[in-house]
């Protein structure tokens, strides 16, 4: 392992969570990601180790962070509008990036099974392509990740939840992530109809992938109850009414929620006008 690498697993996590750039930080995870299989494959895994991650993540200058109320509306309809769609793509796709390298060294001292970090830097890597390809179709337009505002409503989400593993599993790839596979479909044929190829196999891609991460969020969250004797359902709905504090946006997406092990009594309790399905 070369020297400048850092040697411990939390270590990695700050450092990417410590790098500005979005392509350093997608470069690294790559990086680090390859070093720490290597390492688990010799039979010499990385240790977990014990490197505090900033209480944020560094970012580049631009773009600009605002309350989400206050980013301008996207028009689909034009080629402007789609260019805002894929700048919050690309900018959801980058605080991912560092979500799931934060969950890793943020609750380094929870007892996990080796399996639980094996899935966040295997999501990591996922993002940080999914970042590259979007800021590809990005400059095919013109344009580039930093030249619209963007919001901070993501972090804010892991700033709540940063004392309790139960609940960043619960807000973020059981609500906020599982939430993407409502709307992409949406996009995907928005970017269809444009004839935009690019940009469609992109969000293809992205939809693709993006069960597997809100499984792992199902799958580690149900873990945990089990350690602890409680009931998933219920404890999901008193940490997300705690912790969000917003009802969910129906229509669901059933299919691939039920994919990624969120079944519908999970959320539609929790839905905007009702705590029932319809």
């Amino acid at each position: 392992m070369p020297d400048h690498q850092p040697d411990t697993l939390s270590a990695m996590a700050v450092r990417v969570l410590t790098t500005p750039d979005g392509h350093d930080k997608a470069r690294l995870t790559r990086e680090f990601a390859a070093a720490w299989r290597a390492a688990r494959d010799a039979g010499r895994p990385l240790p977990m180790g014990d490197a505090a991650p900033p209480d944020r993540p560094a970012r580049p200058e631009a773009p600009p962070l605002v309350d989400p109320r206050d980013v301008p509306r996207r028009r689909p309809g034009t080629p402007q509008g789609r260019i805002a769609m894929l700048h919050a793509v690309a900018h959801i796709e980058l605080n991912a990036v560092d979500l799931h390298w934060d969950v890793i060294a943020r609750f380094r001292h929870v007892p996990m099974p080796a399996g639980f970090a094996e899935d966040w830097i295997r999501a990591a890597e996922d993002e940080a392509r999914h970042f590259e390809m979007v800021t590809e179709c990005l400059a095919a337009h013109g344009s580039h990740y930093g030249a619209l505002p963007a919001h901070a409503g993501m972090w804010q989400a892991a700033e709540e939840t940063a004392h309790d593993l139960m609940a960043r599993l619960a807000v973020v790839p059981m609500v906020l992530e599982a939430r993407g596979l409502d709307v992409t479909p949406q996009m995907i044929e928005i970017f269809r109809k444009a004839g935009d190829a690019s940009a469609t196999r992109a969000l293809q891609t992205i939809y693709a992938e993006e069960v597997a991460h809100v499984a792992y969020g199902s799958k580690w969250f149900n873990f945990l109850c089990g350690r602890h004797d409680l009931d998933p359902r219920e404890t999901f709905h008193e940490l997300v009414r705690r912790h969000f504090r917003a009802p969910l946006k129906p229509p669901f997406n059933e299919e691939k929620r039920a994919d990624a092990g969120l079944p519908p009594d999970f959320y539609w309790p929790l839905a905007d006008g009702g705590p029932s399905r319809p």
